[in-house]
């Protein structure tokens, strides 16, 4: 996909801006946050390190989980088909890594097979909730398959499919980009829901904080407006990969709720 197709579906209200998103997350960024993606990264992955290993970033996003995985050793290569998203990538990069040429970032499309294809493979090819917002979540899939090295892994996360109401959010999503002045009513009506309830649970818990590194409202703002949007069961993306000659090592589903599972392959 192309940065003008991309511009025409934002205009047309079929895409959502996670770019701008990212863009606004940063100024939340500090060194907490860093810490939490790097454990997540080795707690999901079970390294205490990335050195020496090759690390593919497929839609970076904000670049935080780039930053992690340098930070902790790797040759990182990171691409995203969002120019916003790549320059926050390029900030981060500036900002910790500067002139570091082990360290690249360019803009592309996870859809482009001749241009996935000509990234050749790594170690670790990394793509946590941006799949499923792709528009073809399907092609997505099999297109990063062909960049994990043999005996490499791949850490993926997709949202679960809950049925009828997957289909309840698609509206909502739909909705969020296509009639902008809806905006407002649509985060104060499932503001106690998305964050609400899920502030309750961690207050509750004792764990206020995101995981990951991320922070409510801007998780928020991604998952009301979050378009394209698809979903799978858990069973469909373990069972696409096994055919692709994947192994699962490591699952975190989300108990069936809203929000994604949390998958490890190793290529055999």
């Amino acid at each position: 996909m192309s940065a003008e197709d991309r511009s025409h579906q934002i205009a047309e209200g079929t895409r959502f801006e996670f770019g701008k998103n990212w863009t606004n997350f940063l100024s939340t960024l500090d060194e907490e946050k860093i810490g939490a993606a790097k454990e997540s990264l080795r707690t999901m992955l079970e390294f205490s390190e990335l050195r020496g290993k090759t690390f593919l970033d497929v839609g970076s996003g904000s670049g935080l989980f780039s930053l992690a995985a340098k930070l902790l050793g790797a040759n990182v290569f990171s691409f995203d088909y969002d120019p916003q998203s790549v320059a926050c990538t390029n900030t981060l990069k500036g900002r910790y890594f500067n002139n570091d040429e082990s360290w690249r970032i360019e803009q592309g499309s996870v859809l482009d097979k001749t241009y996935v294809s000509n990234l050749g493979q790594f170690d670790i090819v990394y793509s946590w909730g941006v799949l499923h917002h792709t528009g073809n979540m399907w092609s997505a899939l099999e297109n990063v398959a062909s960049c994990v090295a043999r005996r490499g892994s791949l850490f993926i996360a997709i949202y679960n499919d809950q049925g009828w109401i997957s289909k309840y959010w698609r509206m909502v999503k739909k909705t969020y980009n296509k009639l902008p002045v809806l905006k407002p009513v649509l985060i104060f009506i499932h503001f106690p829901y998305v964050v609400g309830a899920r502030f309750f649970v961690r207050l509750v818990s004792g764990r206020l904080k995101l995981g990951r590194g991320m922070n409510l409202w801007h998780d928020m703002l991604d998952w009301i407006g979050g378009f394209p949007f698809e979903v799978a069961k858990p069973e469909e993306i373990h069972e696409f990969y096994r055919r692709e000659g994947f192994v699962l090592t490591r699952l975190r589903t989300c108990g069936g709720k809203y929000g994604c599972n949390e998958f490890v392959f190793t290529r055999e």
